[in-house]
């Protein structure tokens, strides 16, 4: 075909002269090498080694902060899953291992000066490195040593007052101005001078009121606070009379009060909740009054108990504010947890605890059974009460934080439901049962139990059970919970639930009954299924629970053939239509013309079950019986063909021909030739048949021509001569 076309165009170039646009060859060579070294150009590059990118740091967060500051620091790595290490002004800090090409590095920042410094992610195994500024700020702590509350200060007690800098310049003088206001207003000040170190840090203790301004003192009752240069830091500690905030009972009470005069006479007072006790002292010679004579009565009842001292001299020395604080008597953390017969926590008792028949203390126990008592040191007789009812007692001796059980005459209550299948009993989960009189709503476990705990077992109880809302049994009903008149920890019961007959008969797609097939009855909240094998006439009888009932077909190879309901609340007759057994389908295979190919082997493969194969007879038709409906994949091979020419997706649903149509192939006389093949060779005939046109064409144009020219010379040659 080209060296026909190739002429032709040389011929036409020729007779009808340059109308065609030419290319000359030296251009098309021009052309060609160019594109050759371009070519070359871009297969050398492809294998020349690519440059890696360098380490970046991508975030610092934060990007500045004080000493012990935890920062998160996130970059790449050269090195795929290399070693990194994290500098901080080229000192070591933390290293790692990459998670590919990335690095997320935790640390805290150092001790350090205040200002710029240079932090560093280094490539263990290239050394290449990135670096980033990261900014430390100075940091001013105040500290003050004061004792573990419930212990406190008292008055005239020294107060150890530590100041500490970080991040600060280095090897420089800090001069901090501590500043304590007295609970009387009073304010004292001590210019303390901090040095730092190289790397700008830098601490300092002195003692308040020693060390401050001339009058500094803890003689007040109250809070003192400490100001640090004003406004970088602020603290507080208390001081009070006593060396504690909290006594229990026979403990002693230490008091201390100062700022009186040498040998004043004053009266210390202790009162509250039936203690009224007072008692006369004298100052010592520094003023001081100590007293520790006194101890928490053996009866004393919790709560909140004051001391109050007054001076009584001629001359009393008045202090504001004045010297009185309370204290209170807390009672020691009992954790008492009511429980049943059977050992539960039993939640909802009402703990009743009295001393001398006394009540001094009531709790209800939480979800978890338990309740928080505090009583003091002593004897004490702890009740329980539900629901109005007392179920419990016991006697407790309180020495200190403990735990402690209180036994409840309470009854769990077990429910089992069941049926009989073959002389055996089966538990049916799901069950709902109400119970009265407390107006519960039970549901059994997949054993079929249910377990109510903590009843009362003196109470007429009734049972009444039912599944999807259906009630089967008659009323149950518990006069008491218990055995032989004998308190138990469980009491137990057993609701029966009812058989019914369920009678199915099974037919096939052509409504002829289906015999041998098995049929199997799953209830669908439990385990609980029951099977057997249609008679000649489709027929099969299961004897079955109450319930819900999913119904499945098989056939006698365990085919599955369809699925049904059924609500099994009384005996039941239905009917099972496998409309997709036995059918018949036809695969009709198609050419582009829609033509029947014969002799393909079709195959129709469904998923869980063996392929079908069948060959195409002479109208393309390949046929399948006692077909099982579904969905299904059919694959169509043609001759000599190992791989498929197509496959196709189909839904079958009942006795049906199926097309599938072959566009890439044509049937041309017996014989399977491509689409496009064929397409082809149309193409080349008609470019044969339009070359000859032309050529004909052209000689029958240029003929005429020529006859012409020759005639009109004659006619000048013959005009010349005249």
């Amino acid at each position: 075909m080209l060296p026909v076309l190739e002429v032709f165009t040389i011929s036409y170039s020729y007779h009808e002269g340059n109308h065609l646009m030419k290319i000359p060859l030296r251009k098309i060579r021009e052309l060609t090498c160019l594109l050759l070294i371009l070519t070359s150009a871009v297969t050398l590059l492809s294998f020349l080694p690519r440059a890696r990118a360098g380490i970046e740091i991508y975030s610092v967060a934060p990007s500045s902060g004080i000493v012990g500051t935890a920062v998160q620091l996130s970059s790449n790595l050269t090195t795929s899953g290399g070693v990194y290490e994290i500098r901080f002004d080229d000192a070591f800090l933390t290293n790692g291992t990459a998670t590919g090409n990335y690095v997320n590095a935790s640390f805290t920042v150092p001790f350090a000066s205040a200002g710029n410094h240079t932090l560093k992610v280094v490539d263990v195994a290239t050394e290449e490195n990135a670096n980033i500024t990261f900014a430390v700020a100075t940091a001013y702590d105040l500290k003050i040593d004061v004792p573990v509350s419930p212990t406190q200060l008292q008055e005239g007690d020294p107060v150890p007052i530590t100041v500490n800098i970080t991040g600060g310049q280095a090897s420089t003088t800090y001069v901090a101005n501590l500043t304590v206001l007295a609970p009387n207003n009073a304010s004292y000040v001590n210019m303390l001078g901090v040095s730092t170190s190289t790397v700008g840090s830098g601490v300092s203790t002195i003692n308040y009121p020693d060390a401050f301004s001339v009058g500094a003192n803890t003689n007040f009752v109250g809070d003192y606070g400490i100001y640090f240069n004003s406004t970088q830091s602020v603290k507080t500690f208390h001081v009070g009379l006593t060396n504690s905030t909290e006594y229990h009972r026979t403990q002693t009470v230490d008091i201390k009060s100062s700022a009186y005069q040498p040998s004043e006479n004053v009266t210390l007072a202790i009162s509250g909740n039936a203690v009224n006790y007072a008692v006369n002292l004298t100052a010592d010679s520094g003023g001081i009054i100590h007293f520790a004579n006194w101890t928490v009565p053996a009866n004393a009842s919790r709560g909140t108990y004051n001391v109050n001292v007054v001076s009584t001299s001629g001359s009393p020395t008045t202090k504001n504010p004045a010297d009185t604080q309370n204290f209170t008597v807390p009672g020691y953390v009992l954790n008492v947890t009511a429980r049943n017969l059977a050992n539960d926590p039993v939640p909802s008792v009402d703990i009743r605890a009295s001393e001398n028949g006394t009540s001094v203390e009531n709790a209800t126990t939480s979800s978890t059974g338990s309740a928080i008592l505090r009583l003091e040191f002593g004897n004490f007789t702890c009740q329980g009460y539900f629901k109005g009812e007392k179920v419990g007692e016991t006697t407790l001796e309180v020495i200190g934080d403990a735990s402690a059980d209180l036994t409840c005459n309470l009854t769990n209550l077990q429910i089992r439901v069941v049926t009989v299948v073959n002389g055996t009993e089966i538990g049916i989960p799901e069950t709902s049962v109400y119970l009265t009189p407390d107006n519960l709503t039970l549901t059994t476990d997949i054993t079929g139990t249910v377990i109510v705990h903590s009843l009362l077992p003196n109470v007429t109880y009734a049972l009444n059970a039912s599944r999807y809302g259906t009630p089967f049994n008659e009323t149950t009903t518990l006069p008491q919970l218990f055995v032989n008149d004998t308190l138990v920890a469980r009491y137990n019961v057993t609701i029966v639930c009812p058989t019914l007959t369920l009678q199915v008969q099974v037919f096939k797609a052509n409504s002829q009954p289906l015999s041998n097939a098995r049929v199997r009855a799953q209830e669908s909240l439990g385990g609980l299924h029951y099977e057997g094998i249609t008679d000649a006439d489709g027929m099969v009888a299961l004897d079955s629970a109450f319930g819900r009932y999913a119904i499945t077909v098989y056939d006698s190879n365990g085919i599955k053939l369809n699925e049904t309901n059924v609500d099994l609340f009384q005996n039941q007759n239905i009917t099972v239509y496998c409309s997709l057994y036995g059918l018949t389908v036809a695969v009709q295979v198609l050419d582009y013309f829609s033509q029947p190919i014969p002799n393909a082997n079709v195959t129709m493969q469904k998923e869980g079950f063996e392929p079908l194969s069948n060959k195409t007879q002479g109208d393309g038709i390949a046929t399948f019986d006692n077909v099982i409906g579904g969905d299904f994949e059919i694959s169509v091979y043609l001759v000599d063909q190992f791989q498929p020419t197509v496959v196709q997706g189909t839904t079958i649903e009942n006795s049906t021909t199926v097309q599938i149509k072959i566009d890439k192939y044509v049937l041309l006389a017996g014989l399977l030739m491509e689409t496009s093949q064929l397409a082809i060779a149309i193409m080349i005939v008609l470019t044969v048949v339009l070359i000859i046109g032309l050529e004909i064409y052209r000689i029958r144009r240029h003929k005429p021509q020529k006859v012409e020219s020759q005639s009109v010379n004659k006619e000048s040659q013959g005009k010349k001569f005249i």
